[in-house]
């Protein structure tokens, strides 16, 4: 028996699952469809959101100038969201790249550098605006209530802000990005296949 055992030989054997480019290609585009449609159905909904509460604004005329100053911070945060968010657009287009890995990949890596943007500078800054909003909004109905009931009304919607922030937002974070990682994985594997 021998002491000489050649690994490379045995690595070589394994049998490697490699998908066809057009697998691949058909994966990102089937990735970029999905985010789109969230991106869109996310848009809608807030832009649905600013007009209830400039509705609550005209219809109900709050007293407090912090009532108006807080709709305003929160109407400004969601504008400015849903901005950042349609800069994406672009990148989650298909334009004559459905043949091409390389181009994919520096879409898929163009798309992974705006979204890690925006799911931290852009997001800490919207939910510290919507906070500082709401709790402006909220003053003049909270100066109204008991001193328990203003606690508590103040206690829950800075728990419903906190646990989107640092529980939902951070699950749905890592969950996109582990399937965009896991994409550009394999293109970056097809593409180093192609040129070898």
């Amino acid at each position: 028996m021998t002491n000489n055992i050649d690994f490379k030989q045995y690595w070589n054997k394994q049998k490697i699952e490699t998908q066809s480019p057009e697998e691949l290609i058909k994966k990102a585009n089937e990735f970029k469809r999905k985010i789109r449609f969230k991106l869109i159905i996310a848009n809608i909904v807030l832009l649905l959101a600013c007009m209830v509460i400039s509705f609550v604004w005209f219809y109900y005329q709050p007293e407090y100038l912090t009532t108006k100053i807080g709709i305003i911070i929160i109407i400004i945060a969601i504008l400015i969201y849903i901005a950042f968010q349609s800069a994406l657009t672009p990148l989650l287009l298909t334009k004559n790249i459905e043949a091409n890995a390389k181009a994919q990949l520096l879409q898929l890596l163009k798309l992974k550098k705006k979204q890690r943007f925006q799911q931290t500078t852009l997001l800490n800054s919207y939910f510290f605006l919507l906070s500082l909003g709401l709790g402006l909004y909220m003053y003049e109905y909270a100066v109204r209530m008991t001193l328990a009931w203003a606690i508590l009304s103040y206690g829950l919607v800075l728990f419903w802000i906190a646990l989107n922030a640092f529980y939902f937002r951070p699950k749905a974070i890592k969950k996109q990005e582990a399937r965009l990682n896991r994409l550009i994985a394999q293109l970056k594997d097809l593409k180093e296949q192609l040129t070898d």
